[in-house]
């Protein structure tokens, strides 16, 4: 069973940046299409962005194009969120996941993906 932690979230002001990692146990890392999504108060869970098992491909939300980016390094078991140009509107709980089969392409449901972190909270300030 893969165990997912993420790290990095934190109070930002608007207009600012932030990287989020999310390490992964395991040795299967690589085989799993990852992804990013997220959470605000009152609002259900949101597809955020997501990356091939190889790393060569990803999909983004609309509402982060341009302004995130994802990435991997299935040498150490870790995925990457950065964002830049962070809004209000991004604050939200940020949780990565592993695609339930391997080598898939690119999920973007939630039930497409078995493992879960515990999420770690984004904050922008106005």
């Amino acid at each position: 069973q893969v165990q997912l932690v993420e790290s990095g979230g934190g109070l930002v002001q608007t207009g600012g940046s932030l990287r989020l990692s999310c390490a992964a146990s395991g040795r299967t890392f690589g085989n799993y299409a990852m992804a990013w999504f997220r959470q605000a108060p009152g609002k259900e869970r949101e597809f955020v962005a997501a990356i091939k098992w190889s790393g060569a491909d990803t999909y983004y939300a609309d509402f982060v194009k341009g302004r995130f980016s994802i990435a991997r390094d299935n040498a150490n078991n870790t995925l990457y969120l950065q964002m830049n140009s962070l809004e209000p509107e991004d604050s939200a709980l940020y949780y990565c996941a592993k695609a339930a089969k391997p080598w898939a392409g690119l999920p973007v449901r939630m039930n497409e993906y078995d493992a879960w972190g515990q999420g770690t909270r984004i904050t922008v300030s106005s």
